[in-house]
């Protein structure tokens, strides 16, 4: 393998703009081969035997001056003008080169990288070196609050009542705020860029609503410590906690001034401090995959000058390897240790305090290994696709024959089956759109588990995604097969219609399975994230969150379905194939329209979440897009039951304005697109694709599929094919949008990360001392 693959392949995709620009350096060198065989030639022609004598005997002659120590070339270190900047490197050639223009052109790009190299590594280490002191006093915290404990159990008290207090007091500064002035700073430092006013505005608006937003924020006195406890109100439990706790802050601080200084006490009991040591765990486990990040970018770029530096040399037949070497062995990216012996004082620190002494415990969760990808689960791909085909194949002959799906097919199979197939097709579309996603985020190296938060031992590789597709929709069609022959066979629908129901409740069941088959740790996580989607006004919103929502609002047509089947299951009219009774009472009329509203709803609470959160006006703005989409689901309701002009007229109207509105935040919002002073026309100045036609195919692919809400007025359907059928291809044609918008959305996120080299998580630690003042 060439080594310019292997270096693309094992960096730090957020840290690449911060890597050696080996490529650069190479088509500078490839200039100087260009130049050094078009001028070589001639010049061995020149040198007659004679001449190559003379020259030999010169270099043995005791007469000659001694070679200066120097060499070729000679590596000065400035001091840089700004200290935080570190040592500055400059070479100077002492030689003549066949094209000294080449060459120092060359040398000049080798200086700027590797004063780029001593740069970042420098900043990193000190933002790294920051995080582990900040920890280190965490433990010691977190150690201190047990020890009071354990002295509070030895004396005897209660269960109930083994707690320490202290006094109550709500003044707390965001942790996200904070974790973004440290990644602007840091920013700032290693780009000078000038956007420090901009930042410090920001900064200033969050803190004037703090108040609002620092429910969580508990002040206590320990051993002489005034500690502030911010507790995440990341699920229901804490956020009505938090709400209870401003509610009554004014009874509280009442009683407090009537009762004296000990009236409001606040107790931090085991559920809290475990609470708290699990936050500051992450915070240990994210601290030392930082600094394996940091000693993989010094290990890369050592390995990247040494190869760059053995081509130059051999290019142009000089020795300058040994001298340049020696500088960038000595320059600080290399010779400084203190982030190897941090990496070793959190190896130290997590044996001993959270895996109670076993190293290969620790080294579980600080350095998880990666599932082998199995050569089976490619030969099940493959066997199971076959099997669909086949299934597939034999299930449309039949249909065809039977006349299932002409204009005026058999109304019962229809109403009651089809939507079964309709939404097992949309819903395994959908992963396997999710399983291309995959691919192509690994193929173009985009970060997808860092983005979603996925553990590396448990996330579904694109290999298993597929698999699950073609296991599943084999076994539906399998059972849909089985369920239309035996219809055409003459057996009634009441002796065979239980079976789409029995498909419908193997598959649940599978889901909620509490044994460890079939990708457990992947069902639980999406059950996970579904409650958080349901409940999502009351649980912090996170990345994977709000991306499980937006494919949510993709699959309304599927949850139509989904909600008509289960009700003529559980209403047992599956018994009388009477389908129509879901429709006939109003309130079952009601919630099939909410079904239709239901993720635009969600999607705008996880948007307000957000704002309450996080304070950024952006959220709100984007919330008004889920709004003005329920407005035109509510249009298109309206006009589905009374189909009038006025309706019709509304219904173009709101259509129209929700579109340009998604369509504008597809574009320039979630893709980072349409930017006026881009390099590259009409997209942005990052690129992950190397074809640029492909991203203008893709916005005019967009921009048609988000059209599809037309065929709603223009009523438009395949001749001989019923209207079912023709809703479910458009429905699928927008479950290929959804997929196509994923990969440039998470293309969008990737290239934020990266603009602020942002690889590592940075988990917010719970314990902060306070002054008196304070």
């Amino acid at each position: 393998m060439k080594f310019s693959k292997q270096f693309e392949g094992q960096l730090v995709p957020e840290w690449k703009e911060a890597f050696v620009d080996y490529w650069q350096l190479k088509k500078d060198l490839k200039k100087i081969h260009l130049l050094h065989n078009s001028i070589s030639p001639p010049n061995q022609k020149q040198k007659s035997f004679p001449t190559r004598l003379i020259s030999s005997l010169r270099n043995f002659s005791p007469f000659e001056q001694p070679h200066r120590e120097h060499g070729i070339i000679q590596v000065h270190n400035k001091l840089d003008s700004s200290a935080s900047l570190g040592d500055s490197y400059e070479t100077e050639l002492l030689e003549k080169f066949d094209d000294s223009d080449a060459a120092h052109e060359f040398f000049a790009c080798l200086d700027l990288q590797l004063n780029k190299v001593n740069q970042f590594y420098r900043t990193k280490e000190k933002e790294f070196l920051e995080r582990g002191e900040s920890l280190k006093k965490q433990m010691e915290i977190l150690l201190e609050l047990k020890t009071a404990i354990k002295q509070k159990q030895g004396k005897g008290s209660s269960k109930e009542d083994d707690s320490i207090s202290g006094t109550i007091s709500c003044d707390e500064e965001s942790t996200r705020e904070k974790t973004e002035q440290e990644q602007g700073k840091e920013k700032e430092e290693f780009t000078e860029s000038e956007n420090t006013d901009e930042m410090e505005s920001s900064a200033s608006m969050r803190r004037d609503d703090r108040k609002m937003r620092s429910l969580s924020g508990r002040v206590i006195s320990c051993n002489g410590k005034n500690l502030r406890i911010n507790i995440p109100l990341t699920n229901p439990t804490r956020t009505f906690s938090a709400i209870t706790y401003l509610l009554w802050d004014d009874l509280v601080n009442q009683s407090s001034r009537k009762s004296g200084p000990d009236g409001s006490r606040l107790h931090i009991n085991k559920a809290k401090l475990h609470h708290a040591e699990k936050m500051i765990r992450g915070a240990f486990i994210e601290l030392y995959k930082g600094l394996g990040y940091l000693k993989t970018y010094r290990n890369l770029n050592m390995l990247a000058f040494v190869k760059i530096l053995k081509k130059f040399d051999k290019v142009t037949n000089k020795e300058v390897l040994p001298i340049y070497l020696k500088v960038v062995e000595n320059s600080y990216f290399n010779s400084s240790d203190k982030g190897m012996k941090l990496a070793d004082e959190v190896e130290e620190i997590f044996v001993k305090h959270f895996a109670e002494d076993n190293k290969r415990k620790a080294m579980k969760y600080l350095k998880p290994t990666q599932r082998k990808e199995s050569h089976g689960v490619t030969f099940f791909i493959g066997l199971f696709t076959g099997c669909f085909l086949a299934l597939f194949s034999g299930y449309i002959i039949m249909a065809h024959i039977g006349g299932m799906y002409r204009s005026k097919p058999d109304t019962v199979y229809m109403e009651t089956v089809y939507p079964v197939l309709s939404m097992f097709s949309l819903l395994f579309l959908h992963l396997f759109l999710y399983g291309c996603n995959i691919f192509m985020w690994r193929k173009t190296r985009i970060n997808y588990s860092f983005i979603f938060e996925l553990a590396p031992t448990k996330e579904l590789k694109y290999r298993d995604v597929f698999l699950i597709c073609t296991t599943s929709m084999t076994a539906v069609m399998g059972v849909l097969f089985v369920h239309l022959s035996l219809v055409t066979k003459g057996y009634s629908y009441a002796q065979v219609q239980a079976i789409p129901g029995f498909l419908l409740l193997v598959f649940l069941l599978f889901l909620v399975c509490p044994f460890n088959i079939f990708y457990k740790s992947s069902r639980y996580r999406f059950l996970c994230v579904i409650r958080n989607i349901i409940l999502s006004p009351l649980y912090k919103v996170v990345m994977l969150d709000f991306f499980m929502a937006d494919q949510l609002c993709s699959q309304v047509p599927m949850l139509r379905n989904l909600e008509n089947i289960a009700c003529y299951y559980i209403t047992g009219s599956y018994k009388t194939q009477d389908y129509g009774y879901c429709m006939r009472p109003k309130y079952y009329r009601d919630l099939a329209y909410a079904v239709s509203f239901l993720p635009y709803y969600w999607r705008a609470m996880q948007c307000a979440r957000r704002w309450f959160d996080e304070g950024q006006t952006s959220h709100l703005v984007n919330l008004g897009k889920y709004v003005s989409a329920m407005l035109a689901a509510g249009a298109k309701v309206a006009y589905e039951r009374e189909r009038t002009v006025g309706w019709l007229c509304l219904l173009v109207a709101m259509s129209s304005a929700a579109t340009v509105y998604q369509l504008y935040w597809d574009f320039v919002k979630d893709w980072g697109l349409l930017q006026v002073h881009s390099k590259n026309p009409w997209l942005r100045n990052e690129l992950m694709l190397r074809r640029k036609f492909i991203y203008y195919f893709s916005m005019v692919l967009n921009l048609v599929l988000r059209l599809a809400w037309l065929q709603t007025v223009l009523h438009y359907s395949f001749s001989r094919v019923d209207y079912r059928v023709t809703g479910l291809f458009l429905a699928a044609l927008e479950v290929i949008r959804r997929g196509l918008w994923n990969f440039y959305r998470l293309e969008n996120e990737h290239l934020n990360n990266a603009g602020k080299f942002r690889a590592v998580k940075t988990v917010p630690i719970p314990f902060h001392e306070v002054d008196e003042e304070d």
